[in-house]
């Protein structure tokens, strides 16, 4: 098994103790705050409000939350190589409640993890690929990659990423 790399993940967290129209305040979060003594399940994807991750992958995870959770998953976590800002915004207009959106905005964990790629060829400069993974305490215990890896690819492979192959997974165990 492997560890998943240290990184710090810069996010926002609602404070209304700060009131207005803007109370979020800054939050650094290390892998181990994310993974340590935890059972989690993450899925990276290219970019929010793009189309596969709007459509399918975000909203089925969301949809499937609850059983990831009978099957004593502490957390599902979706993580894209964008700021906490538009991970944000994306959630509301997904109206995603449940699963736990993490901004990778400086690419550090995904950089680390070994899943940076160059999207230039639809403009979207460094991205993740599309993967997901059972982490548990730090460890990645299954990692579901789609196929293509690698810089420029010409198309967006989602066949194996999905929360019903990761959901498929973990009823087998």
């Amino acid at each position: 098994m492997t560890r998943v790399p240290h990184a710090t993940l810069h996010t926002r967290v609602r404070n209304d103790a700060l009131g207005g129209p803007n109370p979020f305040e800054w939050k650094a979060l290390t892998s181990d705050d994310v993974f340590k003594g935890k059972r989690i399940v993450l899925f990276a994807l290219p970019g929010a409000f793009t189309p596969t991750c709007s459509t399918s992958h975000l909203p089925r995870y969301e949809e499937l939350y609850d059983e990831f959770k009978r099957l004593g998953i502490d957390e599902v976590v979706c993580l894209a190589v964008n700021d906490a800002f538009v991970m944000y915004q994306w959630g509301r207009s997904q109206n995603a409640e449940k699963v736990f959106l993490l901004p990778d905005g400086n690419a550090e964990f995904t950089r680390k993890m070994g899943m940076l790629v160059d999207k230039g060829n639809l403009g979207f400069g460094m991205r993740s690929w599309r993967y997901a993974m059972y982490v548990v305490d730090g460890e990645i215990e299954k990692m579901f990659v789609e196929k293509g890896f690698g810089d420029n690819c010409p198309d967006d492979p989602f066949e194996v990423s999905d929360a019903d192959t990761m959901l498929a997974y973990l009823k087998s165990q």
